[in-house]
């Protein structure tokens, strides 16, 4: 198996969330581990998270599973059932088509760090159970609940 030079992988800075969702998000390094490595099948990101960002909007996906494994720091994990702490060694998992929707907070003084892990399916739809928003992978899109496109 190729090693692959961590450093050398791309980094991602910010989400694609159309305004006024993208703020929250906006600090967040993402390094698409799993693409430097030629996988298809899954995903693999090593995210850096500063004190005060957000990992994404609260989502579930339809069909795409979703991993998450602290490296370092400490992170906030919101769910429908309230508020839970992730350290370094911890990690959850949100099985696809589970309406629960989660994202991650480091509310703490230091950078956070993790792997998301996930399912890259294309026929994936993505709920936001706070906002108006709305992703069908297939589409490529934003929109809004009511099936309208972002500008």
């Amino acid at each position: 198996m190729p090693k692959i030079d961590v450093t050398s992988v791309a980094r991602r800075k910010g989400s694609g969330y159309p305004a006024p969702f993208a703020q929250h998000a906006s600090e967040r390094v993402r390094q698409a581990l799993g693409n430097a490595g030629g996988l298809t099948d899954f995903g693999v990101n090593l995210t850096q998270l500063p004190t005060g960002a957000w990992s994404s909007q609260r989502h579930w996906h339809s069909r795409e599973d979703e991993f998450v494994y602290v490296l370092s720091g400490e992170l906030t994990l919101i769910t429908d059932a309230g508020e839970q702490l992730l350290r370094g060694g911890d990690c959850a998992a949100f099985p696809a088509n589970v309406a629960d929707g989660h994202h991650l907070i480091n509310r703490s003084d230091t950078m956070a760090v993790y792997l998301e892990i996930g399912s890259r399916r294309d026929d994936d739809t993505c709920s936001y159970p706070d906002i108006d928003l709305h992703l069908t992978r297939a589409d490529g899109g934003f929109t809004h609940k009511d099936g309208t496109k972002y500008a």
